[in-house]
């Protein structure tokens, strides 16, 4: 089953709580996404940290649930 766009949304604030979050079905398919994450969390890390954070804050359900997010971060 596809995941939502809160649900989304709301892993990434789960894991980052000082984040800000914006998601967009790219598709209208419930299956590819884009999000731009902007946190204080991301300073000091490389751009692939900022990335593993995001994709960690999804528990597993990337390549499953999550088909394919497009993924932005800025460091705040």
């Amino acid at each position: 089953m596809p995941m939502t766009a809160d649900q989304i949304k709301n892993f990434i604030e789960e894991a980052l709580p000082d984040s800000r979050v914006k998601i967009e079905d790219l598709k209208g398919d419930g299956d590819h996404y884009s999000a731009t994450v902007i946190s204080k969390s991301f300073v000091g890390k490389t751009r692939v940290e900022q990335h593993k954070m995001v994709y960690d804050s999804l528990k597993g359900k990337m390549g499953n649930e999550l088909h394919a997010l497009k993924l932005k971060t800025i460091m705040e």
